[in-house]
């Protein structure tokens, strides 16, 4: 997350239909090509009259919105959170025939904070289907570097509680409506299924 103005929609690293059957092709393109690029172009145009914060990161934008401008502080915030966001989002995903299950250090705390990965699953699930309307659902690590699923409205970001995400769940309705409809649970079952462990093993680094 360290590029910054003029901010770019980084390509998939993997094919558009690589995620089927359980993350469909048309959602793919829509996600990534519509709903992301938006983000990334609206971000680009309130921060094109302001260079002298142009050379911020994403991560520096969302950490430092008090010290924005009032006329963009809220836009930069929804903005810059979509894009870093998704960009978290779909680089946390690997087709199904590449799927580990989690191991190493990120099994280890999973285990001493939730019991086991199942349970560690049932919790993102449940924070999940309980965010109202739009928002996502996170796993991040607190102050104290110990495990904690929560959950953020809109495209708010952890980082903006001192928190660090390293997994997040994407439940607005454009990540699923095409292929479940408002079957919000289907679409987080079928989630689990193509979750990089290894990516999000990383981010604990």
């Amino acid at each position: 997350m360290n590029q910054n103005y003029p901010f770019v929609n980084p390509p998939l690293p993997y094919d558009y239909d690589a995620l089927e059957p359980y993350i469909d092709t048309g959602t793919m393109i829509l996600h990534h090509d519509a709903h992301l690029q938006t983000y990334v172009d609206n971000l680009n145009k309130l921060l094109r009259d302001y260079p002298q914060f142009q050379m911020m990161t994403l991560t520096g934008l969302i950490q430092n919105l008090d010290s924005l401008p009032y006329e963009i502080a809220e836009g930069v915030k929804n903005n810059a959170g979509g894009v870093y966001n998704h960009i978290m989002y779909f680089n946390q995903l690997t087709p199904a025939e590449n799927y580990k299950e989690m191991d190493g250090k990120l099994l280890e705390m999973t285990q001493q904070r939730f019991g086991s990965a199942d349970a560690l699953r049932a919790e993102l699930k449940k924070a999940a289907l309980s965010v109202f309307g739009s928002g996502n659902a996170w796993l991040v690590t607190d102050r104290n570097g110990t495990l904690q699923v929560v959950t953020t409205k809109n495209q708010d970001n952890p980082f903006a509680s001192g928190l660090r995400p390293i997994l997040i769940i994407d439940v607005w309705e454009h990540a699923y409506y095409l292929k479940h409809y408002n079957k919000r649970a289907e679409y987080i079952d079928d989630f689990f299924q193509v979750i990089d462990w290894e990516k999000v093993g990383e981010r604990l680094s």
